[in-house]
């Protein structure tokens, strides 16, 4: 088997988050006063860290970095007490990692989401199927820097081109390349199937189960 081990990201590809980070986000905007987003704004806003949603949510002139800073802080504080109200798996994904766990490979959570966050909510959402689950704790090492990609499949114990990289963005599709992984984007999630395509997708899923056939 060429493939040993998968590495996936979290929002937009293992779970649909949007409406619990826009929520948090918006109660933040509307607590200052600032004008709110839709869902759909958010589907753009998400993918590159929560700071930086933070950023692109905020009013421009209102997006110094210490306002930045500020609402990031009470934005993580608001999103925390939220993060698994109407966040749901997507369909078919439990049985997608059924199967996989039955093909003893092996898998793991790489998101831009601060560690601590989606290390709560991938463990309250899939208990015993990934290790590690690995977050944002520098912004420097967040995606598509592949430093952290690398050292997941060290600690695999695997190469990296023996590792599929599943994401929904352009970012997971340009780490993937960038740390000589197999890049598989899905059409489920925040992003068009055209952008994972043009940033390095060398398949697009359609659904979860597709998966199986690049095994």
């Amino acid at each position: 088997m060429r493939f040993k081990g998968i590495i996936f990201d979290l929002d937009g590809t293992l779970v649909n988050s949007l409406e619990d980070i826009a929520d948090a986000m918006n109660n933040v905007l509307q607590s200052l006063d600032y004008s709110t987003h839709s869902y759909q704004d958010f589907q753009y806003f998400i993918g590159s860290g929560l700071r930086n949603l933070v950023s692109k949510a905020l009013p421009g002139n209102h997006n110094d970095a210490n306002q930045i800073d500020r609402c990031y802080h009470l934005m993580v504080q608001e999103y925390r007490t939220i993060c698994t109200r109407k966040t749901k798996q997507y369909d078919g994904i439990f049985e997608l990692l059924d199967q996989l766990i039955e093909r003893d490979i092996k898998l793991s959570v790489f998101s831009n989401k601060a560690e601590d966050l989606t290390q709560e909510i991938t463990t309250a959402l899939f208990p015993n199927y990934f290790n590690p689950i690995v977050g944002l704790t520098d912004e420097p090492l967040k995606k598509p820097n592949p430093f952290k990609a690398i050292a997941i499949s060290e600690k695999l114990k695997l190469k990296p081109e023996e590792i599929i990289f599943v994401g929904d963005s352009d970012i997971d599709m340009q780490t993937a390349t960038n740390a000589n992984m197999y890049a598989v984007g899905v059409s489920w999630g925040y992003r068009t199937k055209e952008e994972l395509l043009s940033n390095g997708a060398q398949k697009v899923l359609d659904h979860p189960l597709d998966l199986i056939s690049i095994l």
